[in-house]
C-alpha cells in the first residue's frame, strides 16, 4: 500500500555548520527519493490538495509523472498553473495549504507536496529543459504591472501566455519584490533559483523596467494615457514597516526587519566584497513571531550574533511556519514567549543598551479566535542587547493611492480590489499585499492570476 511508505525526509546542511554560512539549508530531493515520496500519492478521486492551492496546480497529474519517472511531463503539468515553481516548492507555507489537506495527513504524514515542486523546477532546469507554458498570438494590446514580487510575475507571466505586451515596472534596482530583498539565501537562492525563475518569465515575453518609482517616476494616468497601457495592475506589495511606538525606538541599532533583510540580501550585506554596512553587534532581540521575524533572527545569528526571538503570545500562537521555526532552535535561536517590549533602552551616546520588557499572560480570544495577551502588572524585567529589529508586520506603501484620481484606499492603506482584483476605478487591478496586507508568495501569486483573467475579460470587453 502507497500510504504505508513513511514519508521520504529532506537531507539538510547540519545546523553547526549552516549557522555561520548563508548558504542554502535544504538539499532537496534527488530522483530516487522524489520517486519513492511521489509512490505515496493515493491519486484520490476528488483531490483535497488542489483547492487548497491558491493556483490550483493540478498536483495529482504532476506527481504521477514523477512516480512513472517523466519529470518533464511533471513540470509541463505544474507549468499551467505556476510561474514559480522552484520559488514555491521552497517558501510556501504548504502545511497550511495543499499538503493540509492531504488525506495522507489525517493518520500519517501528508505527500511532501511542496519538496516535491522543488525537485521538479530544479530537474528540469540543470537538465536544460524547463517548461514555459504555450504562448497565444501577440494581440498588440499593452498592460502594464507596477512590483516585480510574486503578484506582478504571476499576473505578468499569464497575460503573455494569452498574447498580451506586458510591461513590469519595478522600483528597485532588482526584479523579484519581496523574493529578492525580504526572504535570505538560505531559504531561496537568488542567482541560482529565483533569477532562473524570472528569466523564464521574461522569456515569455515580458519586459521588466527597472529604478522605476511610479508615482514619482511615472505616474498610472500617463502610462494609460500617453503610453498606451490599456489596463494597469498593482502589485507594489507591503514594505512599509510597522513600529510598536514605545519610547526608545529612534535609538541607533533599532531596525525593521524589512530595512535589515533589504541590506542583506538586495544589497548583499552578509559579502565583505559588497560594503553595505550593516551592525549586528554581539546580541540581537528579534521582536515578533512570524516568518519574517524567523528571517531576521536567523540572518543575525549568520552575521555573528548571539538572537533571541521576543514573542507575546505562547509558541503554539506563532505564525511562522513550523519548519522555520524548528531550523531556528536547531541553529540555536533564543525563544522569550510571553514577553512583551515596553521600551528601548539607550547608553549615554544614543545606542542600544537593552531592552525593557514584561510578562504577559494569554486572556480571552480576539476577534481573529487566538487568545489575547494580556500583561502581568510588575513583571518588568530587562534583556541586555546591542540591536533591535522589529518584525510585526508591514503596511502597503501609500504612493501609489495618494498619486492616482479615482483609486480608494482603507484606513490600513490597502487597495480597495474585489476578489479578481477589479479596483474603484476602471482598467486598474491590484491584488497581493497591496491589497490584502503582508501575506504570503503563493495568495499574491494566486491574486496575481486572478487579476490577469479579469484583466483579460474587461480589455475583450472594450
Amino acid at each position: 500500500m502507497a500510504n504505508k511508505i513513511p514519508r521520504v525526509p529532506v537531507r539538510e546542511q547540519d545546523p553547526q555548520v549552516r549557522a555561520r554560512n548563508f548558504e542554502e539549508v535544504s538539499y532537496g530531493y534527488n530522483f530516487e527519493e522524489a520517486r519513492l515520496e511521489a509512490s505515496r500519492c493515493l491519486q484520490c478521486k476528488n483531490p483535497r490538495c488542489i483547492p487548497a492551492c491558491p493556483v490550483g496546480i493540478k498536483i495529482p497529474d504532476f506527481i504521477a509523472q514523477v512516480n512513472a519517472g517523466d519529470i518533464s511531463a511533471a513540470a509541463a503539468i505544474i507549468a499551467e498553473d505556476s510561474s514559480l515553481p522552484a520559488v514555491c516548492g521552497r517558501v510556501c507555507p504548504q502545511e497550511t495549504q495543499c499538503e493540509g489537506s492531504c488525506i495522507l495527513g489525517v493518520k500519517g504524514e501528508p505527500v511532501a507536496i511542496g519538496k516535491l515542486e522543488r525537485f521538479v523546477a530544479d530537474y528540469v532546469a540543470a537538465a536544460g529543459t524547463p517548461s514555459e507554458g504555450a504562448v497565444s498570438r501577440p494581440s498588440g494590446r499593452k498592460v502594464a504591472v507596477i512590483g516585480s514580487g510574486p503578484a506582478g510575475l504571476a499576473c505578468a507571466s499569464d497575460l503573455a501566455k494569452m498574447g498580451y505586451d506586458v510591461t513590469i515596472f519595478e522600483a528597485l534596482h532588482k526584479p523579484g519584490g519581496v523574493l529578492e530583498y525580504g526572504i535570505p539565501e538560505f531559504r531561496l537562492p537568488k542567482e541560482s533559483v529565483l533569477k532562473r525563475e524570472i528569466d523564464a518569465v521574461c522569456a515569455l515575453g515580458v519586459k521588466i523596467e527597472t529604478d522605476v518609482i511610479v508615482g514619482r517616476t511615472v505616474s498610472i494616468d500617463s502610462l494609460m494615457e500617453d503610453e498606451g497601457f490599456e489596463a494597469v495592475f498593482v502589485a507594489t506589495g507591503a514594505g512599509l514597516p510597522r513600529f510598536m511606538n514605545i519610547p526608545g525606538e529612534n535609538l541607533n541599532n533599532v531596525f525593521s526587519a524589512n530595512e535589515f533583510l533589504t541590506r542583506n540580501n538586495l544589497m548583499k550585506a552578509y559579502r565583505e566584497d559588497y560594503g553595505t554596512p550593516i551592525h549586528t553587534g554581539k546580541s540581537v532581540c528579534v521582536v515578533g513571531g512570524g516568518n519574517v521575524a524567523m528571517d531576521a533572527a536567523r540572518t543575525a545569528l549568520r552575521l555573528g550574533a548571539d538572537v533571541t526571538v521576543v514573542y507575546r503570545r505562547t509558541e503554539v500562537e506563532l505564525p511562522a511556519r513550523r519548519e522555520e521555526v524548528h531550523h531556528a532552535k536547531e541553529e540555536g535561536i533564543q525563544f522569550r514567549m510571553l514577553t512583551n517590549p515596553v521600551e528601548v533602552l539607550g547608553d549615554e551616546k544614543g545606542w542600544v543598551r537593552g531592552l525593557r520588557c514584561i510578562r504577559m499572560e494569554l486572556g480571552e480570544p480576539d476577534e481573529s479566535g487566538r487568545r489575547s495577551p494580556v500583561p502581568i502588572p510588575g513583571s518588568e524585567f530587562e534583556i541586555p542587547t546591542e540591536t533591535v529589529i522589529m518584525a510585526l508586520g508591514t503596511s502597503p506603501n501609500p504612493l501609489i493611492a495618494n498619486t492616482t484620481k479615482g483609486l480608494e484606499a482603507n484606513r490600513r492603506g490597502c487597495l480597495v480590489a474585489d476578489e479578481d482584483g477589479r479596483t474603484t476605478r476602471p482598467g486598474i487591478f491590484a491584488g497581493g499585499d497591496a491589497v490584502t496586507g503582508a501575506a504570503t508568495v503563493i495568495l499574491a501569486m494566486g491574486a496575481g492570476r486572478k487579476a490577469a483573467a479579469a484583466i483579460d475579460a474587461y480589455l475583450k470587453s472594450k
